[in-house]
């Protein structure tokens, strides 16, 4: 599923591309992803300004010109495509915009969702309510990460994945961060002390902005919304390379699988 980079990566090729574009036509080829879409879907948007693109956790948001938000969510297979050929039967929505650009939603698995909600109420959606604090966010340090933490006794990545403490992190950039801060996956996480929090509320922002900069991680279905590939799985320090030597110390990167993921750690470096 894309993580925060992938889905930040689209919203910025999204806004760069499409902000103040009217909507002029929408194709619309079934009537459900992971839920119904909204009734009168085309109708509703047709002739509609985009005035921004927003992200929440691993949600994109296009602000419209009438008050209300389109909400994106991409599941696990989908995809956001800017122009070029039709993307076969997978292609359920196409959005026309005035002055030729096109935007393909494909979603093999049809885990994604799509759904529109007044922007002042945005964060009452049962999709937004009750998420975490943004990692990219200033606020977003050792000492608030400390309080996250405190009290929790499951084990430190876990935690981390935690859509209601922190957003946007999944696996691959649990397993990145936490080998960056130095610290155990499987450490308890209300062992996670100020000094050590400081460490990882560090870790976690270099590693999402670094792979921001390379345009996310692409290992199954995720591109571009330019249909670009992301790169940043060729800088992966721990993340699926178990028996590999470690980059700090040389002792070989384990698997463990921890809260039914598969998590990569070296066992000399983090504690």
């Amino acid at each position: 599923m894309p993580e925060l980079p992938e889905v930040e990566t689209i919203r910025r090729g999204l806004a760069a591309r499409l902000t103040g574009a009217r909507i002029e036509g929408i194709e619309q080829r079934r009537a459900a992803l992971r839920f119904p879409l909204p009734e009168r879907l085309a109708a509703r948007l047709v002739g509609r300004r985009t005035v921004g693109f927003g992200r929440r956790a691993k949600y994109l948001l296009a602000s419209l010109d009438d008050g209300w938000t389109l909400l994106l969510h991409l599941g696990m297979s989908g995809r956001l495509v800017l122009d070029g050929p039709p993307r076969g039967p997978h292609e359920h929505l196409t959005f026309r915009f005035a002055g030729g650009t096109v935007l393909r939603l494909v979603d093999p698995r049809r885990f994604g969702a799509v759904d529109l909600w007044p922007s002042e109420r945005l964060g009452e959606h049962p999709l937004l309510r009750g998420l975490g604090f943004e990692p990219l966010e200033p606020g977003f340090d050792g000492a608030l990460l400390r309080d996250l933490l405190q009290g929790r006794r499951v084990a430190l990545k876990s935690a981390l994945m935690d859509q209601r403490l922190v957003v946007g992190l999944g696996n691959i950039y649990a397993n990145e961060a936490l080998f960056r801060a130095r610290l155990s996956p499987r450490r308890l996480a209300l062992t996670v002390g100020p000094e050590r929090a400081a460490r990882l509320a560090r870790a976690i922002r270099e590693v999402l902005e670094a792979a921001i900069a390379k345009g996310g991680t692409t290992l199954r279905d995720y591109v571009q919304a330019n249909g670009e590939l992301g790169s940043f799985q060729n800088d992966f320090l721990v993340y699926e390379r178990q028996g590999e030597p470690c980059p700090a110390c040389g002792r070989a990167i384990r698997r463990i699988v921890l809260a039914g993921r598969a998590t990569y750690f070296c066992s000399r470096c983090q504690r």
